[in-house]
């Protein structure tokens, strides 16, 4: 979570003179939070399409160790998956929220 956490607030602060012409232009807020949100999104889905295929190739390895447990047990991978893409999107509402409260004047002398 704080991983995701700080890539995102790295790309909304990289972002902010982009940010701060949206809103001088006109933007709403509603829309600046989508934007970064639909960013992180973007983020969370490759992460799990590569945690997936990045955990199905290493059961092969540690099947051994897993004693009573199938080494692709739906459920758990749901589970994981479900828990670590709600703490994803919670972590990257941070971002989005600073990104919506961006200053066009403040964006603009930044550069």
């Amino acid at each position: 979570m704080i991983g995701i956490y700080g890539v995102l607030a790295y790309a909304v602060a990289q972002r902010t003179p982009e940010l701060g012409i949206r809103v001088a232009l006109g933007a709403k807020p509603r829309s600046i939070i989508a934007l970064v949100l639909r960013q992180a999104a973007l983020l969370i889905a490759l992460g799990i399409g590569l945690g997936i295929g990045g955990s199905l190739a290493l059961t092969r390895f540690i099947q051994s160790l897993l004693f009573e447990v199938q080494s692709t047990d739906w459920r758990t991978y749901a589970g994981a998956i479900l828990l670590l893409a709600m703490a994803a999107a919670i972590a990257s509402l941070i971002p989005a929220l600073r990104g919506a409260r961006v200053d066009p004047m403040v964006a603009l002398r930044e550069e």
